[in-house]
């Protein structure tokens, strides 16, 4: 591939990438503006249902019987039990969290996966991922202070949500090559689904009233169809932009995730974040582009 080829490939990768990151806040926000109406760990249970449905019918267009084989079942299960964690922890918590703050904990997943590496894969720890590492923590800290202090442990959810997510990344390292893109979503939607069937059931049956499952209106049902097609768009225009620029490349467009959340945040939920708090984020940030250069050089 000569020059005048190569560079209008990466462009295509950029924008695949920022439409990929700007989709995820917006199904965020979706999921936020149904506080109060149900509960976020019922909504990731419908939304995986809704999603695994729509993955199937596309994966038996292309792939047939074929594509619905189960390459090493317990590392499949694995990653859905992880994803269903994350997805839970997430749900519930960007309901009672400001939606930026939420997002930039989960920003401290590159950290939380380069630590996991080490200790259970056997990868060495290089001196910027402690150095990440700790900017992290502290800016995480700022962060879930004063959510800690105002609503208690439900305050750890975005550290539970980004240590699930985590953990399933170096899953996925463990099946990568066994099957398409497409085949390993649908693997991880389907056997997620009973996962989160039983959280939100375990949340119903806890009586905590907000976490209480009630049947929901019909317009809950469409916002969690929209939350499902944003989230699979978000995850194809992604993979789409790894195929034609490098994940090192588009790392750092990551962050026009935070951006989009801290906008959408404010201008619906008039979530305006403090000194602070943008201080905390900003230290996470930090980290994982100190990170994410190290990588490069």
């Amino acid at each position: 591939m000569d020059l005048k080829d190569k560079k209008p490939r990466h462009l295509n990768a950029f924008g695949f990438a920022l439409a990929g990151f700007a989709l995820l806040p917006v199904g965020d926000a979706v999921v936020k503006s149904m506080t109060g109406e149900w509960p976020g760990t019922a909504i990731a249970a419908l939304r995986y249902l809704l999603g695994a449905i729509g993955i199937a019918v596309l994966l038996a267009i292309r792939e047939g019987k074929a594509g619905f084989r189960c390459p090493r079942p317990w590392v499949q299960f694995g990653r859905a039990a992880s994803v269903s964690i994350s997805a839970a922890a997430f749900f519930a918590g960007v309901q009672i969290m400001p939606l930026a703050e939420m997002t930039a904990i989960s920003f401290t997943s590159p950290m939380i996966v380069a630590i996991l590496s080490a200790l259970f894969l056997g990868e060495s720890a290089r001196r910027a991922v402690w150095i990440a590492t700790a900017m992290a923590f502290v800016g995480m800290m700022i962060l879930l202070r004063p959510n800690v202090t105002e609503i208690g442990w439900a305050g750890l959810l975005p550290l539970i949500s980004a240590t699930g997510f985590s953990t399933m990344i170096l899953f996925n390292r463990m099946v990568a090559g066994t099957g398409s893109a497409l085949q390993m979503q649908m693997l991880i939607s389907a056997l997620a689904l009973p996962l989160l069937a039983g959280i939100a059931l375990a949340g119903d049956l806890s009586g905590v009233p907000r976490l209480a499952i009630v049947m929901p209106d019909w317009t809950v049902v469409a916002r969690c169809g929209v939350v499902a097609v944003t989230g699979s768009l978000s995850h194809t225009f992604l993979y789409m932009a790894t195929e034609r620029a490098t994940a090192a490349s588009i790392g750092p467009l990551v962050y026009v995730q935070l951006l989009v959340a801290l906008l959408l945040g404010a201008a619906f939920f008039g979530d305006w974040p403090d000194t602070v708090a943008l201080a905390g984020a900003a230290l996470i940030i930090g980290a994982g582009l100190h990170l994410w250069r190290d990588g490069r050089d």
